[in-house]
């Protein structure tokens, strides 16, 4: 459980870690230390302030968003599961622990792939293409500063 908790912690505090990157606006994307920021504030705010959705657009963009965010919390509980389990191990690290370890992430990856394509396809429709792209490019610099802390935070195995 302890193990488990700071896994944990090592997440939050990477996704909240300040980097000094950019230099530009939030609502842009260009400045991703303010991106970093607001997002770890209120990331739904955020997109709205930025998406500019009418109402009917609104009503039909929410419950795919909500549950593609739902989708990558999943991911990254699993992701910090796995990270845990292979990082901080009470015994060095076997070769076998590093390919479950390697296959696990893959898996990860390529089911954020899938849902991310399933998402896309569904904004597509629902939003016009503009817009969803737009959404698209958002959601890529948010998961983009998220990565870059998360590589930061974590070490190297040995």
């Amino acid at each position: 459980m302890k193990n488990f908790l700071v896994g944990v912690m090592l997440v939050v505090l990477s996704v909240s870690a300040p980097a000094a990157l950019g230099q530009g606006n939030a609502g842009d994307g260009t400045d991703l230390q303010a991106l970093r920021q607001v997002v770890k504030n209120d990331k739904h705010a955020f997109v709205e302030s930025v998406m500019n959705l009418t109402a009917a657009e609104a009503k039909r963009f929410w419950p795919i968003y909500d549950e593609y965010q739902q989708t990558l919390d999943k991911g990254l509980r699993r992701r910090v599961v796995a990270m845990q389990g292979f990082m901080f191990r009470d015994k060095p690290v076997t070769n076998l622990a590093a390919k479950q370890y390697a296959t696990e992430m893959l898996a990860i990856d390529e089911a954020e792939v899938k849902a991310r394509r399933s998402m896309r396809n569904r904004v597509m429709r629902a939003l016009p293409a503009v817009k969803a792209a737009r959404y698209m490019q958002l959601e890529e610099k948010i998961r983009a500063v998220q990565d870059y802390d998360a590589a930061a935070a974590v070490p190297l195995a040995r």
